[in-house]
């Protein structure tokens, strides 16, 4: 089987983190059923933006200077 390119495998990467922001959605959702839409896209935001566990990078670990 031939290896896929960055560019085949970048629409499911894609998918994929699509998927992960509806989860959270959803997870915020029923955690708050009283919550309106503005907060809830709100929440979301804030989830995406603090990067839980990583704020630093993509992992848990020391922070890299290669792109710095």
């Amino acid at each position: 089987m031939a290896e896929e390119s960055p560019g085949q495998r970048l629409p499911f990467a894609l998918e994929m983190y699509e998927f992960g922001v509806r989860m959270q959605r959803a997870r915020i959702r029923r955690m708050r059923p009283e919550a309106a839409e503005v907060e809830v896209d709100e929440a979301v935001q804030d989830w995406l933006l603090s990067r839980p566990g990583a704020p630093l990078g993509d992992a848990a670990g020391h922070a890299s200077s290669r792109f710095a």
